[in-house]
């Protein structure tokens, strides 16, 4: 579900956040409402909780980050960017984050959540470290977690290839913003370790080397790394589009290449990426890759039928998809920038070894991407003014068809913003590598309107909004002709002293195929929360309740009550307990909530049928070098005695895991 204002609960003081709230990362609060969490890939979810990690770990000097730093940030606009840049050109270096205040247009909640992510350092001469002080005086960073089931899944008994446990080692060695060396190994639960096909140990392993400020070089990457140019048209497996994060960015569009430090084994690039500045607000990027990826082939002539992201190699049968395919790709982007103005110019090819041939028995698979070499170009253009935004790209490709979005944005007041996006993407267009705004989840048969509001009439109060209409000339799944969607949302925090309010209400209306199949009815959901929550420094709390309502075919009701009440007692140790009921008639009516989990892992699971769930988690700081994290929930339901299906199910009607997390730093 779309989470959608800031609700943040600082407890920080102005220069600098403190260990422990740095430690309670409240800033997985914004993360949490802006993601569109109920319609979004958990994959998605889980890399721009493991980016904002990331930044928070190693944060960045305002007084030197690059344009391309500061956009890496979501909450902020192409404005904020060029207000901080404006500011640091006038003013000058900034000798505390409180200075932040004086930027006019930057307002509360940007700023406080600027203190997580970056610090006001002294300003160094523009020159690459000497190796020896990279060596002696870098900083390593170890992370070990571990989660423990207190059940068994059929699976276990029969058909898993390994052990119910799941864990992972992480491992980073950065130098400022200079260097950044990483290790990643990750093993969901089921799969093998030191066994079968994974004799290396884990299952999926990721290697990185990142160099920053070499010379003209500003960004170098080896090993496995992710990029975005433009709005995305032609390749961006960096993030994904929102429709709240697209409000509160109001349309930027960037580039940038970043290390791949995600569990995810899957949107990627392996090989070598580079952006060299080659004059006064000209960029030139290439990249080159060349990786395996997993894939369902077809019996008859082992072509690709589909290409597979979720990484599992639990099953002999999941376990034969590893790494059955590979593709090469190379590309590059050319940026120039003026002034406000910007343009530029994406190009991507990609050669697969095995034939895509997706089946097309379904009509609405007819016009997925299919062929063995593929190739697209796009322009990408722009302007940042004092209250005036425009951003957009248009690509094509060897589809012969075209895709384009537009974003113009307007600052009528210093607290009042307006934001309309345009796009059209023909059912013909595909790009392996595309991913942008979208309401259906796809750069392809799409065309739309979204108009939102941004709005702080004092304050204390914010207010945002958006309606959104799409229509899909081709048919879609569960949808056998031409459809319509409709989607609208406003919300509204209330921040008063130690108390913090808010409230949303969410209708989307979305055309499927009636029951008998002979035309389209709309599937009308209804969705409200309301919350509060209070800091009182020591002790915290929150109190949330949410409704779902769906209509489709039949009606569908929900309804959660959860309560999170936190402690801190100082930096040695603090600890969070959540408990929530739910109630809901089935699945269309499901609910979410966020729970605070370990460093690098995101927790907004699902919740249906009837049922209870208890989580508590402590973490403490022995020192200033180890860490550890330890958090037990448990999920009862009462109206079934087994939970799952296949090989996941579990024969009881509760579910107790345990997690443990080592952090060590160096």
């Amino acid at each position: 579900m779309l989470r959608f204002v800031v609700i943040l609960i600082f407890a920080c003081s102005t220069s600098a956040i403190s260990p422990l709230a740095a430690q309670q990362r409240e800033w997985e609060q914004y993360l949490y409402q802006l993601g569109e969490l109920e319609d979004a890939k958990t994959e998605e979810s889980e890399y721009y909780f493991d980016m904002l990690c990331d930044l928070e770990k190693n944060p960045m000097n305002i007084n030197t980050a690059t344009r391309e730093e500061l956009e890496q940030l979501p909450f902020l606009k192409a404005k904020d960017v060029e207000d901080i840049s404006e500011y640091l050109y006038r003013y000058g270096p900034m000798k505390s984050l409180g200075e932040l205040a004086m930027i006019r247009d930057l307002d509360y909640f940007k700023r406080r959540l600027l203190f997580y992510f970056t610090y006001a350092g002294r300003v160094e001469e523009r020159k690459f470290p000497k190796l020896s002080n990279i060596v002696k005086y870098g900083e390593h960073d170890i992370i070990g977690t571990a989660k423990v089931p207190f059940y068994e899944r059929r699976g276990d008994r029969e058909g898993y290839l390994g052990y119910q446990y799941k864990h992972s080692v992480r491992y980073d060695f950065t130098y400022g913003s200079y260097v950044r060396l990483g290790f990643l190994g990750s093993q969901d639960a089921g799969e093998p370790f030191f066994a079968g096909r994974n004799k290396a140990g884990y299952d999926f392993y990721s290697f990185y080397l990142v160099l920053k400020k070499l010379g003209r070089v500003k960004t170098l990457a080896l090993g496995r790394y992710r990029v975005k140019f433009g709005m995305g048209l032609v390749i961006n497996n960096n993030f994904g589009f929102g429709k709240l994060s697209t409000l509160s960015s109001l349309g930027r569009g960037g580039s940038n290449i970043r290390p791949h430090s995600s569990r995810s084994d899957a949107n990627y690039l392996q090989g070598a990426a580079a952006t060299v500045n080659v004059g006064t607000g000209l960029d030139v990027s290439a990249f080159v890759s060349y990786r395996k990826f997993d894939a369902t082939l077809n019996d008859d002539d082992g072509t690709i039928s589909t290409i597979l992201d979720d990484g599992y190699h639990r099953t002999e049968t999941e376990m034969a998809k590893k790494n059955n395919s590979s593709q090469f790709v190379a590309g590059g982007n050319i940026d120039y920038r003026y002034k406000g103005f910007y343009v530029g110019l994406t190009g991507v090819a990609v050669s697969l070894d095995r034939e895509l041939k997706p089946k097309t028995d379904a009509v609405y698979r007819r016009h997925y991407a299919n062929g063995s070499n593929f190739y697209n170009v796009g322009v990408n253009y722009g302007y940042t003014g004092h209250r005036l935004s425009v951003s957009g790209e248009t690509a094509t490709g060897g589809c012969n068809a075209i895709a384009t979005i537009n974003t113009v944005s307007y600052g009528l007041t210093d607290n009042l913003d307006l934001m309309a996006l345009q796009r059209f993407y023909s059912f013909r267009y595909y790009s392996l590598l595309a991913e942008s705004f979208s309401d259906g989840g796809a750069v392809q048969n799409e065309s739309g309107v979204y108009v939102g509001l941004s709005w702080r009439p004092v304050p204390e109060l914010s207010v945002m909004t958006y309606s959104d209409f799409a229509y899909f000339a081709w048919p879609k799944y569960q949808a056998a002709r031409s459809s319509r969607s409709f989607d609208n949302l406003v919300q509204a925090v209330y921040k008063r002293g130690k108390w913090n309010y808010s409230l949303r209400y969410r209708l989307r209306n979305r055309e499927r195929d009636n029951a008998s199949k002979s035309g389209l009815v709309f599937k009308t959901e209804y969705r409200g929360r309301l919350a509060v929550a209070y800091d009182g420094g020591m002790w915290t709390g929150k109190t949330q309740a949410d409704l779902a309502y769906s209509l489709y075919k039949a009606g569908s009701f929900g309804w959660m009550i959860t309560q999170n009440v936190g402690l801190n007692v100082s930096r040695l140790f603090s600890a969070t307990a959540a408990l929530g009921y739910f109630d809901t008639d089935g699945y269309d009516s499901r609910l979410y909530a966020y729970e605070r989990g370990m460093v690098y892992s995101f927790s907004s699971p699902a919740y249906f049928g009837n049922g209870v769930r208890l989580a508590f988690m402590a973490t403490s700081d022995f020192s200033d070098k180890v860490s550890v994290a330890l958090k037990v929930g448990t999920t009862k339901y009462f109206d079934r005695d087994k939970i799952g299906s296949g090989y996941q199910e579990i024969a009881h009607s509760s579910a107790t895991d345990l997690e443990v997390q080592l952090r060590l730093r160096l």
